[in-house]
């Protein structure tokens, strides 16, 4: 007990130098974050359409501290001299389906292991961020995949652009969301499969419970689905509002997958965020989709790559046969909308073609109408808008994450310079 006794009273003898040597570490000043300054000879302000020239952007860890034309540098700053280079900010595709390649369509998807699936993702996530893409929405991946994508690139595991992840698609028994590949005697039924209100209530929630950022639904057809017709409606409109109702309520967004006008229609009453392709588009739609507003995803390149190597991927004749008809419509439906003032956002459907080209859809949208400015408003600011990220992506400017690109040539005179993205930047780091 003595010796016991004698521990303590050293102990407490001890504790007032203990607490001052705290205390005077408290008052020493923090040394300052390291500054990082980019340079470049132009800078678009994706907001107004225009450039600015002299360009300085300062990054301080992830983010970005200041943005415009002869900032001054602090002094010890490391600086980035990107030279006559212009700078923009990240990328952002609204739709992409990273773990799947093209050569998946049809009856080759049978022989991917959803392991194999994940690692086509890993390869993909870097040629997408590679591409200038640091931002993507990834509707629909099989066994979440596309969640444990997300995670390990948000652990630092792999390479890759920020995610925001659906998990399986939610569709109806038989329809474009279903495994209608396998013969009937397997009884393969697709993970988000899911019926009636109850029904679609549970996996609504199930998806959220394993990860999910956002909904993905089915609402009409589709093209390289066995079986089903596009230009048809899926759900009715009591399921697709207990979908959407849920999971806004539990603080996600909802994406319609919807070619046909009745299922476009029928989503848009419901809530939906946003419609994916919206091939069949018609005067009603459009009139919902403005009053509503309703962000539209067109997918549009696609049509031209899918039809060109269709023989080369192996596509299965029912498909190409439904890709000859839909696809071309798509591009004159989609151009009324664009015209008719219908809000867009930037999406590619990477995986219908190969992920890295994903910046080859400015220039259709700028043949349907668009201004360049325009259409790359729609891969920023609009798609930032779209999943509810303004508050740290979609423009150069104080507090965001400091994600930008650099590129040779004027974007705003020639889109296609965005397909030869020279550097990238995502969260402060260097990445190409």
């Amino acid at each position: 007990m003595n010796v016991i006794a004698s521990s303590v009273r050293r102990a407490l003898a001890s504790l007032p130098a203990v607490l001052l040597s705290a205390a005077a570490a408290a008052d020493v000043p923090a040394a300052p974050a390291a500054v990082t300054a980019i340079k470049a000879a132009h800078m678009v302000d994706v907001r107004k359409g225009t450039v600015i020239d002299d360009a300085v952007v300062l990054v301080s860890g992830e983010r970005i501290t200041a943005a415009g034309s002869k900032l001054a540098i602090p002094a010890g700053a490391t600086v980035i001299d990107l030279g006559d280079k212009t700078l923009l900010p990240g990328l952002i595709d609204s739709h992409t389906h990273l773990t799947a390649d093209p050569q998946d369509a049809g009856y080759a998807i049978v022989a991917k292991s959803i392991p194999r699936s994940t690692l086509t993702g890993a390869k993909n996530a870097r040629l997408t961020l590679h591409a200038g893409f640091t931002t993507v929405r990834d509707v629909g991946a099989d066994g979440y995949t596309d969640i444990g994508l997300r995670d390990a690139i948000n652990d630092g595991d792999v390479p890759g652009p920020r995610i925001a992840a659906s998990g399986p698609a939610m569709g109806i028994t038989g329809g474009h969301c279903d495994d209608t590949v396998h013969a009937p005697q397997y009884g393969i039924t697709g993970l988000g499969v899911a019926d009636g209100v109850e029904e679609a209530l549970k996996v609504t929630r199930r998806n959220i419970k394993y990860g999910s950022d956002v909904i993905k639904i089915c609402a009409t057809g589709g093209v390289l689905s066995f079986g089903d017709d596009p230009r048809t409606s899926q759900y009715t409109l009591e399921e697709l509002k207990a979908i959407i109702g849920d999971a806004h309520r539990l603080g996600r967004k909802a994406a319609a997958h919807a070619h046909g006008g009745e299922g476009i229609r029928l989503a848009v009453l419901a809530g939906v965020d946003s419609i994916e392709h919206g091939s069949y588009i018609d005067d009603e739609g459009i009139k919902l989709m403005k009053e509503h507003k309703t962000w539209l995803v067109p997918t549009l390149y696609l049509g031209d790559w899918l039809i060109e190597n269709a023989e080369a991927i192996k596509l299965p004749k029912p498909l190409l046969e439904k890709a000859r008809v839909v696809l071309p419509q798509a591009r004159i439906n989609i151009g009324r909308a664009i015209k008719a003032g219908v809000p867009v956002a930037f999406g590619t459907d990477a995986a219908v073609y190969p992920h890295g080209l994903n910046a080859r859809e400015f220039a259709v949208l700028v043949k349907l109408g668009m201004t360049p400015a325009q259409a790359l408003r729609t891969a920023t600011v609009n798609a930032s808008e779209l999943l509810g990220w303004s508050d740290r992506i979609g423009t150069l400017e104080a507090g965001k994450f400091a994600d930008m690109i650099a590129v040779d040539g004027e974007p705003l005179k020639d889109v296609t310079v965005l397909e030869r993205v020279r550097w990238v930047m995502k969260g402060g780091a260097v990445v190409r």
